[in-house]
C-alpha cells in the first residue's frame, strides 16, 4: 500500500507535537552523566549500579538519569525540591558529607541527609534533595577521600507524591 503524498508531512507533524517526551531525552544528552563503573568499597563484590573506588562508592541509576514521576520513587519537599535515596559504602572511617551544585544553570546547592546510626565504616543511607530538575554534580567526602558523580534529574508531571511529614 502506497502512502499518500500528504502522509509523510502529517506523520512528521505528529512526531514534532510529541516533542515533550523526546525533549526529556534531548535534555539527558546535554548532561555528561556519570555511568556506574561497577566498583564497590570494602572489596565487596562488584555490582553493575555501583560507582566509586575501594575507599568510597555509591549506587547510581543505570543511565545516569534520576527520574521523578507520579507513582515513582523519591519525593517532593514542600519547597519543591526533589528528594531521592542514595546508598553509599565507606571503605574508610569517618562521617560522610555530601554537597552538590547544578551545572547547567545557577541554582541553590543540593541538601542532604546522612542518616545516623550506621557507624563510621560500611553502608550509609542518605537522602539527596535537588532543588530542581537539571544537570547536577554531587560530591561525597569521608576524611580525605572524595567521590564525585554527575546525574541528570528529570521531573515528569508533578513528580512523585509529596513527602508527608510526621508531626
Amino acid at each position: 500500500m502506497r502512502l499518500a503524498a500528504w502522509a509523510l508531512p502529517v506523520f512528521a507533524l505528529v512526531l514534532l507535537r510529541a516533542a515533550p517526551a523526546s525533549a526529556q531525552a534531548a535534555q539527558a544528552t546535554t548532561c555528561n552523566v556519570t555511568l556506574p563503573n561497577g566498583v564497590t568499597a570494602l572489596g565487596q563484590d562488584p555490582t553493575p549500579h555501583a560507582h566509586g573506588t575501594e575507599a568510597l562508592a555509591v549506587l547510581l541509576w543505570p543511565d545516569g538519569t534520576v527520574t521523578f514521576r507520579p507513582g515513582g520513587p523519591g519525593g517532593v519537599e514542600p519547597d519543591g525540591a526533589l528528594t531521592m535515596k542514595f546508598p553509599w559504602h565507606r571503605g574508610v572511617r569517618g562521617r560522610l558529607e555530601i554537597d552538590g551544585r547544578r551545572l547547567d544553570k545557577p541554582e541553590r546547592a543540593v541538601r542532604s541527609l546522612v542518616a545516623p546510626g550506621y557507624g563510621e565504616v560500611g553502608f550509609q543511607s542518605t537522602l539527596i534533595a535537588f532543588p530542581s530538575a537539571g544537570c547536577w554534580e554531587v560530591t561525597g567526602r569521608v576524611a580525605d577521600t572524595t567521590l564525585t558523580f554527575v546525574v541528570n534529574v528529570v521531573k515528569i508531571g508533578s513528580g512523585p507524591t509529596p513527602w508527608r511529614r510526621v508531626p
